[in-house]
């Protein structure tokens, strides 16, 4: 196995740490410390699988950055979340290291640090670039802003999903519930919270649990949710645990990771609500017409049926789940 950018840096002598901790800001769950000594290591993540998988390896995690001598930003998909956190990073270390793969944009944050600080040191290595600098108050204006109101008047905040516009599935989802939902409703992977007015406003609901795994999303439905029957939950809608069990749950199941549509994470979301619901409870999903989540609700559930379509997405609704 060929060395990480990391470790080639530091075995190599390009780069050197000063004395003190060490924050990684939301590495996967295979990013190699390997090189770093253990005791240094911290680990700051929003996303609850990354989140607990670090704190189950036995590193100390926490959702905010703190003040540290060196902070490692791996760079994320989302170019204003990337930035945020390099901000973050310059306020709370001395020392500033970003890493990244190319499909995650990380030459663009490479050439606009460069732009502002001038020639900088770096690796290309495995499809990506690490590169590092003294932390300097250059990026200032990089700094995240509070949640705010999108175009869609609801609040969102950089790195949460369609942040600047209604989700087109998740659209075609609430149009398509009916005019009484179960009582006891779930939206798994709520996102910053959508799906939950639609749901709210149907009869017959009495409560409603939103189940998210990016504490950003989280944040910004507690600002777009104020209904007293809601119930916030920051976890992995693929492990949750309820008791009692749900009587009917919406979901916009997320497809990717990374760059990489993955349906094998869809049908795990389909999976845990057959497992989540009462065995008269139902399910309402929204797909993009190209995955194939079919299979997957036949094994889950007795009946499915397909109750509206258009040509990205289709709505399946789903009852008596096969335990």
């Amino acid at each position: 196995m060929s060395q990480s950018r990391l470790t080639t840096a530091l075995d190599d002598g390009l780069l050197s740490l000063p004395e003190g901790d060490i924050a990684i800001m939301r590495p996967t769950t295979t990013y190699d410390v390997s090189a770093l000594s253990r005791e240094r290591v911290q680990i700051v993540h929003g996303f609850y699988p990354d989140y607990t998988a670090w704190e189950n390896a036995g590193y100390p995690v926490a959702q905010e950055l703190t003040k540290v001598a060196v902070a490692i930003v791996v760079v994320p998909r989302a170019k204003a979340l990337a930035r945020a956190m390099v901000a973050a990073a310059c306020a709370n270390a001395d020392i500033v290291v970003v890493d990244g793969q190319k499909t995650d944009g990380i030459d663009s944050v490479f050439k606009e640090c460069r732009k502002r600080l001038g020639a900088l040191p770096s690796i290309t290595k495995g499809h990506g670039r690490i590169f590092w600098f003294a932390a300097t108050d250059k990026f200032t204006d990089w700094t995240a802003p509070p949640p705010a109101k999108a175009g869609h008047g609801y609040f969102t905040s950089a790195g949460v999903f369609s942040d600047g516009a209604v989700d087109a599935g998740s659209a075609l989802l609430a149009n398509a519930l009916p005019s009484k939902l179960p009582a006891r409703m779930a939206d798994l992977g709520a996102g910053w919270g959508y799906l939950a007015a639609p749901v709210l406003d149907r009869a017959g609901v009495q409560s409603l649990d939103l189940i998210e795994a990016e504490s950003l999303s989280v944040a910004c439905a507690k600002l777009n949710v104020t209904d007293p029957r809601v119930t916030f939950h920051w976890g992995d809608a693929t492990q949750f645990q309820a008791k009692p069990a749900f009587d009917g749950i919406v979901m916009n199941p997320p497809f990717h990771v990374g760059r990489a549509s993955d349906p094998s994470l869809g049908r795990m979301f389909i999976q845990s609500a057959a497992r989540l619901l009462a065995p008269h409870g139902k399910l309402w999903m929204v797909a993009n017409r190209h995955l194939p989540y079919e299979t997957t609700l036949s094994e889950c559930f007795r009946n499915v049926d397909m109750i509206a379509s258009n040509g990205a997405f289709k709505v399946f609704h789903a009852n008596r789940p096969q335990h």
